[in-house]
């Protein structure tokens, strides 16, 4: 457990009443925030009705869902709307609540890379391009956004890129369970486009996710 002081309580010194994200001047701009609990943590994606009905039937994804594929994975569930729009664009139409295991997720955060090079993060531009061959995990941070899809000054959302062996422990090991959640996606766009805040967004139970200061230097990149 980390001592007082440590990474949890920095972390939790940056969270509101209702789990949503204070903000400081000195906040990183990497910050990794999600719906977890001790032995889970949930990701979103969203998909076309073929690969996301079989996949709820089935409780995990199944053809013609295609393992060969990267497939991304947000935690954040507003950046998740801002991706599919609400679940308006094609072959986004239903979003779905993956629940994996903590182990999973930060199996994956271990075998990370940036998605591109940065000289503040890596020795050199041969040093990154070794780490992307020998890796099977993709990450890479954009603004996070509020529930109407503006960015938020200051703060980035992860999004992690999993292929080749990290498809597989996902598909076979670490997914618990798959809720559909494209009838909140609904809600929220028409909240949002009658400028009025909808009850119980998803987000308002995210918080910043514990992850140790060498992984972290690891893995933020510098905006």
């Amino acid at each position: 457990m980390p001592q007082a002081g440590g990474p949890i309580k920095l972390l939790d010194a940056l969270v509101a009443p209702g789990g949503q994200l204070r903000h400081h001047h000195w906040m990183s701009t990497c910050l990794v925030s999600a719906f977890y609990s001790e032995t889970t943590i949930r990701v979103y994606q969203a998909y076309s009705p073929v690969i996301a009905k079989p996949a709820l039937a089935a409780g995990r994804f199944v053809a013609p869902f295609k393992m060969e594929r990267m497939t991304w994975i947000k935690p954040s569930f507003n950046w998740m709307m801002y991706r599919c729009g609400y679940a308006s664009k094609s072959g986004q139409e239903m979003v779905l609540a993956i629940d994996i295991s903590r182990e999973g997720f930060d199996w994956a955060l271990r075998h990370a890379v940036l998605s591109r090079y940065q000289p503040g993060v890596h020795g050199s531009y041969e040093a990154w391009k070794q780490e992307l061959d020998a890796k099977p995990v993709r990450i890479q941070w954009d603004p996070e956004r509020d529930w109407r899809l503006q960015p938020i000054a200051g703060v980035r959302a992860i999004q992690i890129g999993l292929s080749g062996e990290a498809v597989k422990r996902y598909v076979h090991e670490w997914i618990v369970g798959i809720e559909d959640v494209t009838p909140d996606a609904h809600a929220i766009g028409a909240a949002a486009r009658r400028n009025t805040p909808p009850p119980g967004l998803p987000s308002e139970g995210e918080r910043p996710y514990p992850v140790d200061a060498e992984l972290a230097a690891a893995i933020c990149a510098h905006y």
